[in-house]
């Protein structure tokens, strides 16, 4: 399981990256609309990925699934200390509920640009913030898993 568990963590560590390659632009802009050329080119990166890649982007979410099992069989079959599994699993359901309850809603939102370039810059750095908040909350699971396993 602790195999199952990491494989899935660090998929969904990497798609993170490549989430917040994108995300960055908008780091340095203080106005309150980012400029057009960062706002497409963060919008047309997330219709990718969240419409136009279909069925593709489901992995994501099937990879998220086997991460969250991987998890809950380490606890069931006791592979790992309470003290790695129980944080491993709450910091991991975390980042996935962040994610399914309001990044994805967001980035979808963002590549329809349907919204006016005040809204769309609202978007792109929540968006940042909570792929940040995702990215760390993964980053320290693979560290407990990886590095502090039984």
């Amino acid at each position: 399981m602790r195999v199952v568990a990491a494989v899935g963590l660090g998929f969904l560590l990497a798609v993170l990256w490549f989430d917040l390659m994108f995300d960055v632009q908008t780091v340095g802009h203080h106005d309150t609309e980012l400029p057009p050329e960062v706002l497409v080119s963060i919008a047309a990166y997330y219709r990718r990925v969240t419409t136009t890649a279909r069925p593709m982007n489901r992995l994501v979410a099937a990879t998220m699934f086997v991460a969250l099992a991987g998890l809950i069989g380490e606890i069931v079959r006791h592979d790992v200390g309470a003290w790695v599994a129980y944080p491993s699993l709450a910091l991991t359901a975390a980042a996935i509920t962040l994610a399914a309850g309001r990044t994805v809603r967001n980035a979808v939102r963002l590549g329809a640009q349907i919204d006016a370039p005040a809204r769309q810059s609202v978007l792109a750095r929540t968006i940042l913030r909570d792929h940040g908040l995702c990215f760390l909350a993964i980053a320290c699971t693979l560290i407990l898993q990886v590095g502090w396993s039984r």
